[in-house]
């Protein structure tokens, strides 16, 4: 395992973490007509995958529900409510996910600033040997 893997397998995690992110977010503010059926925020769950001589990387093992529960208001002119008027609102934490997706980005970010140095000393190594 070399650097390159390292970091890619490490920015496909911080991918699948940001596409369960925006899927959170896209989702958040959609009401349901009973708790059973709403949307609950989704994450990924990392593994850590070791390439020997201490050497590691990360996986996603999984994708997992939340157990942000999903929140029941009384708004009996929405056509989801049910018999009694409720509708429960996504188990999202817009909140938290927004900060997830700062953190994502900026560990996506910094794998990048990973590869393009490597690139950078493997082609300076290459100049010198000329």
């Amino acid at each position: 395992m070399n650097i390159f893997d390292i970091s890619g397998r490490a920015m496909s995690a911080q991918l699948s973490r940001m596409n369960t992110t925006a899927s959170n977010l896209a989702n958040a503010r959609t009401s349901y007509g009973s708790a059973a059926e709403a949307y609950r925020a989704l994450k990924p769950v990392f593994q850590s995958v070791s390439g020997g001589d201490g050497i590691a990387t990360v996986d996603v093992l999984k994708i997992v529900q939340s157990n942000v529960e999903p929140k029941m208001r009384h708004d009996p002119t929405n056509p989801v409510a049910d018999a009694d008027g409720n509708v429960w609102d996504a188990g999202v934490d817009e909140a938290a996910e927004l900060i997830d997706m700062l953190e994502t980005a900026r560990q996506y970010q910094n794998n990048v600033q990973v590869l393009q140095t490597a690139k950078s000393l493997i082609l300076d190594t290459v100049r010198m040997g000329k």
